[in-house]
């Protein structure tokens, strides 16, 4: 069973190349995706909330767009409006995230996390 994994990843990430390193040693297939030419859509982000628990999960607070609004304004802001904020700026999204053929979505990259998945 050949599984096919999507992966919306940032040249500048050294996490995503990382990640792209980790599955290409593994002679892993994926397909990669630049996350700032074609963000995850709105549907992938709330399949993430949901898997993930929460949309506190799915944010890359090292990334200067978390910076410049700042953790506290962050914090301040209902689940919706963080997903809005996610939707419209893609460099808010913590890297890599990958979904899987069966829909199973990982954010970041953690070898043990990715090995139970492939």
């Amino acid at each position: 069973m050949a599984m096919s994994l999507k992966i919306f990843s940032y040249s500048k990430c050294g996490t995503c190349r990382k990640a792209i390193k980790w599955l290409e040693e593994k002679e892993i297939d994926y397909k990669l995706i630049d996350i700032i030419e074609n963000p995850p859509s709105r549907k992938n982000i709330l399949d993430a909330i949901t898997q993930l628990g929460g949309v506190k999960f799915l944010l890359n607070t090292s990334g200067k767009s978390y910076r410049e609004i700042g953790a506290s304004s962050i914090k301040a802001l209902s689940e919706n409006e963080v997903l809005e904020l996610l939707v419209s700026d893609s460099k808010l999204i913590k890297r890599p995230f990958l979904i899987s053929s069966e829909g199973i979505i990982v954010v970041g990259f953690n070898p043990s996390n990715w090995e139970k998945l492939v």
